[in-house]
């Protein structure tokens, strides 16, 4: 291991096993590793994460991967072999944290169970990462983000209130289980640091989301009434939605804030409506939606984007553009912050991403490198460091269980 610094960021000399799959865990691991954990990514020898081969490619380069598995070491290791099993046992006795999102039992039927981990190691967190959670009747089921997005009530919501329900184009779901994994591991951190003790932690798709989503519940639970898919509009204020320019753009609008709402108004010329009882609280305006929609955007589908955009500023109003992704990256307030940065590829050259999450004063965190051939860290890890000599390393290879 490399000599640490603070710009490597808070978690510099944490060792943490990414085992897991797909996005949640992996993006757990992503964040972990940006703030400066040493992070070793297992992977199948053969197939490896399935990641490398969602989205798009540029010259055979996923570059969803490049990202999601910047910082990670790579080794190919198949845990389901028992000598596999017991090579990643050795590797967890060297680790602070460890990742897995394999259905409920299966590091136990491999022998690879908290009890057995943390014999060896006390002060190890396991993260496990599942659909459906670690217990309950729906444990074993198969499950990704979108049949969690669609129990979860978002998929409910959204979309146009005459219109189907609508899923996200994205994974909605496992980002947001994938940045709560990442606190939660920080709090189990943070508690060993107190007494000294690992433990487990059972994280389960649909808690974050149905989180996300809000009120929901309470609201069936204290008012027996369930939300409805109201479009761009808010049932808690108005006007919010998106209004088309005079060139095309779409704009955003809230007005959460009752002072937003009297600047916009003033703003597109009918100040007359603020001194409306009705007009004091964001529900109560919500259902004046039609009148406030119709004067916000005619006022706005006689101007431009630009046009738009200083003049609320000028006001002192919120407004956002609804931009493509390649706007974005021009964007002033995203250039000012770094909020994509360029980072070099071996592969592919400079490449530019997403930044890392937050900006933290004295310990920022780094993107050290991006993500990495399948096994290209397997002699490193497994030999130098765990002490596998060249000759097991061969067998190994030779049946398939390392890569």
């Amino acid at each position: 291991m490399s000599v640490t610094t603070a710009e490597d960021g808070p978690l510099a000399g944490l060792r943490v096993l990414d085992a897991s799959t797909i996005l949640a865990g992996p993006l757990v691991a992503q964040v972990l590793g940006d703030f400066g954990a040493e992070v070793i990514k297992i992977e199948h020898p053969a197939r490896g994460d399935g990641m490398r081969g969602h989205g798009l490619a540029k010259d055979d380069q996923s570059l969803w991967w490049k990202m999601v598995a910047r910082n990670k070491r790579t080794v190919g290791l198949y845990l389901g072999d028992p000598a596999g099993a017991e090579v990643f046992r050795k590797l967890a006795a060297t680790a602070d944290v460890v990742i897995e999102n394999f259905r409920p039992g299966t590091l136990e039927r491999w022998g690879l169970g908290y009890d057995v981990l943390s014999a060896d190691n006390p002060g190890l967190i396991l993260l496990r990462v599942t659909g459906f959670g670690q217990s309950g009747p729906y444990a074993s089921r198969p499950a990704f983000g979108t049949l969690v997005e669609a129990m979860s009530g978002f998929a409910h919501l959204t979309g146009e209130p005459d219109g189907p329900p609508t899923l996200p184009a994205f994974g909605l779901a496992d980002s947001i289980a994938g940045m709560a994994g990442a606190a939660a591991v920080s709090m189990a951190l943070f508690q060993r640091e107190k007494d000294g003790h690992g433990q487990e932690i059972d994280l389960d798709l649909l808690s974050p989301i149905m989180t996300a989503v809000g009120p929901g519940v309470i609201y069936a639970d204290q008012l027996g009434i369930d939300q409805q898919r109201t479009g761009n509009r808010s049932a808690n204020n108005a006007p919010r939605n998106t209004y088309r320019t005079s060139d095309g753009h779409w704009v955003a609008i809230s007005t959460s804030a009752d002072s937003i709402a009297r600047r916009v108004l003033t703003l597109v010329g009918h100040p007359e409506v603020i001194d409306e009882p009705w007009f004091a609280t964001g529900r109560q305006r919500a259902a004046h939606a039609d009148l406030l929609d119709g004067y916000v955007g005619a006022w706005i589908g006689e101007r431009t984007r630009e046009e738009v955009l200083r003049a609320f500023a000028e006001a002192g109003a919120a407004v956002g553009p609804v931009y493509r992704p390649s706007e974005l990256l021009d964007d002033p307030q995203v250039r000012a912050l770094e909020l994509v940065t360029t980072v070099d590829d071996p592969d592919l050259g400079e490449m530019r991403m997403q930044n890392l999450l937050w900006r933290m004063g004295r310990t920022p965190g780094r993107i050290r490198f991006t993500g990495r051939a399948l096994g290209a860290d397997t002699d490193a890890v497994l030999g130098d460091e765990l002490g596998l000599s060249a000759e097991e390393l061969a067998d190994l290879r030779e049946r398939g269980v390392a890569g």
